[in-house]
Parts: C-alpha cells; sequence; structure tokens
C-alpha cells in the first residue's frame, strides 16, 4: 500500500513539557487509521502537527510525499477537525459553510446542500449557529471537514456530543469515505468507534508511541 503520511522522530516540547516524544509512524492511503490515549497523551499534538497547525521542535512529518515546514506549510486537500469547531454564531448552517466555501471557491451550492444533508442537517434551515445543540455542532463540523471532498481526513474526539444515531450515521459516512479514496487518522475516546471502524490504531502515552494493534 502507498504511504500517505510518514512521520520521524516527530518532537514537540514546551518549555519543560514533551508534548511528543520521537514518535514514528506510517499511515498508509486509503485507510482509517486510530489513535488512542488518555488526555495529555499527545494525540492533539499529533493531530495538530500533521495538519501543519503546529510546527515541531524535531523530527519530519511528509504528507503525500511533502515535508511539512520545507515542501509546504500545510497539507493540500485536507480536511479536520481539530478540538472544537468554529463558526459564526449569527449565521445559519448553510451560511457558514457558503462562506467558507467561498474562500477556495472548490464547491458550489448544490455541494453544501449535499454535504449537510449527508451530516443529518436541514440545508433550508434559518436557524442560528448560536441556537445549535451540541451534536447540531458536531455534525455541522463533519460537514466543513468533508465539503471539499479531501483524500485526507483528520478528526479529534468527532463523534463527541453526537447521540446514538448520529455516532451510527458517522460511522457509515467514515466507511463510504473510506470506499470513495480518502484516508481517515481518528483520536476517540471512543473505543467502539475505533473497533468498528479502524485498519491500524496507535496508542499514545505521554507523548511516546506505547501501542500499535
Amino acid at each position: 500500500m502507498e504511504c500517505m503520511i510518514e512521520i520521524i522522530n516527530a518532537t514537540k516540547k514546551y518549555k519543560e513539557t514533551v508534548a511528543l516524544d520521537e514518535v514514528s509512524l506510517v499511515f498508509e492511503k486509503n485507510k482509517i487509521h486510530g489513535i488512542i490515549g488518555r488526555n495529555g497523551s499527545g494525540k492533539t499534538v499529533l493531530l495538530r502537527a500533521i495538519c501543519g497547525l503546529t510546527k515541531l521542535s524535531t523530527g519530519t512529518i511528509k504528507v503525500a510525499g511533502k515535508v511539512l515546514g520545507k515542501d509546504c506549510d500545510m497539507p493540500g486537500n485536507i480536511g479536520a477537525i481539530i478540538e472544537t469547531p468554529g463558526f459564526i454564531p449569527e449565521f445559519s448552517g448553510y451560511e457558514n459553510l457558503k462562506f467558507l466555501a467561498s474562500i477556495d471557491k472548490k464547491i458550489q451550492k448544490e455541494d453544501i446542500v449535499r454535504v449537510l444533508e449527508l451530516v443529518g442537517l436541514n440545508p433550508k434551515s434559518k436557524k442560528r449557529v448560536s441556537k445549535y445543540s451540541l451534536g447540531m455542532k458536531q455534525r455541522l463540523g463533519i460537514a466543513t471537514a468533508i465539503m471539499e471532498k479531501p483524500e485526507l481526513l483528520i478528526l479529534d474526539e468527532p463523534t463527541n456530543g453526537l447521540d446514538k444515531q448520529g455516532v451510527v450515521e458517522f460511522r457509515e459516512l467514515m466507511l463510504k469515505l473510506k470506499d470513495e479514496g480518502a484516508t481517515i487518522i481518528i483520536a476517540s475516546h471512543n473505543s467502539e468507534d475505533i473497533k468498528c471502524l479502524c485498519d491500524t490504531v496507535v496508542e499514545l502515552d505521554r507523548g511516546k508511541v506505547c501501542k500499535g494493534m
């Protein structure tokens, strides 16, 4: 299988705290990869580094053959949910996605409608995001991440706030995207998400890789 992400001795230090400690991993294309670990294990720092949002202290991350910080600042064709998704609170879900879509101009209005329906939100609703439940905001975050059909999808605790039906629909959606060729990395406390979805699983503890499954 072809490699999508190669992480070589990735280390990130914040003063005296070591968030990542010489992490080396390979994530293959067209698979769903899981990252597990307790709070503070380094999961989110690693995802941010893969997205180009956090600069490593030492080490290298290659995405699709390009070295982050050298060949490019951020990966191309990527969608992500890192920590809490941010939206314009006075806009509706549709208006939020329309605003984001206007930046790169890669998708049309019908694509926005399609992706909102795909995550279980009504594209015609005028409800402001400030009035959304946590689950609705999470659905909108997923829509934001997938709306431009990225080759690489990075998701940090993507099922937070989703009800049982929402979790089922999320899992079905991830498998569909994988079938369409996406590479997906999920960091989650939900062991069932990891068990049901992931082709590979790695565990982080105190910034180190402690287990691969």
